[in-house]
């Protein structure tokens, strides 16, 4: 007997989104989503809640998609940073306009084995496991390529934070928010 999944209309991928699946939903392509500790089905294909996702956070997945490009190089199945400030970043596993494309959380992946030749067995943090079709290599070089847009990120957002430590701008900014809060306790005692 199958477990009956509700179906959500609206999805924002989140950080405790682990895959995004295509399912076929009668003659539509919908899309499972599984996380930490639910999953559900959504009448949107994978790439459409990956695109809605995007513009959530700010940006869109065209502009995602540059991002990638200028922090790494990779066009093709290029990894996107759906939100960096929650560390959302998220791979496929073939094409992204290809209907069987699964999108794949990095930060929800603990271990990954071959299964077959063109399957990988997938085992995500919180123990589940699933087997998906991708070869461990292909699976493998997904994973280091999202591992290096992350760290090209995070280099990058650090050389700023150094550049304006050197400038002391921090520390100005620093006094002035101590002074705000300051006056606003001042404020709510009167």
């Amino acid at each position: 007997m199958e477990e009956k999944r509700r179906i959500i209309e609206e999805y924002e991928i989140s950080p405790y989104t682990m895959v995004v699946l295509p399912m076929q939903y009668g003659s539509k392509l919908y899309s499972e989503v599984i996380e930490v500790v639910d999953s559900f089905i959504s009448p949107f294909k994978p790439i459409e809640i990956v695109k809605k996702s995007c513009d959530y956070f700010g940006s869109s997945y065209e502009g995602r998609k540059n991002g990638t490009k200028r922090l790494i190089g990779v066009t093709h199945k290029a990894p996107i940073i759906v939100d960096p400030y929650t560390s959302i970043f998220l791979f496929p596993t073939t094409s992204p306009i290809n209907p069987d494309c699964i999108w794949i959380s990095h930060d929800q992946v603990a271990h990954f084995e071959r299964s077959s030749t063109n399957t990988t067995i997938v085992t995500f943090r919180n123990k589940q496991t699933l087997e998906i079709p991708i070869s461990r290599s292909s699976f493998q070089n997904q994973l280091q390529r999202t591992a290096q847009l992350r760290m090209r990120l995070y280099q990058n957002m650090e050389n700023m934070d150094n550049k304006y430590k050197k400038s002391g701008f921090y520390l100005q900014m620093e006094a002035s928010e101590r002074k705000r809060e300051y006056e606003m306790k001042r404020f709510n005692m009167d």
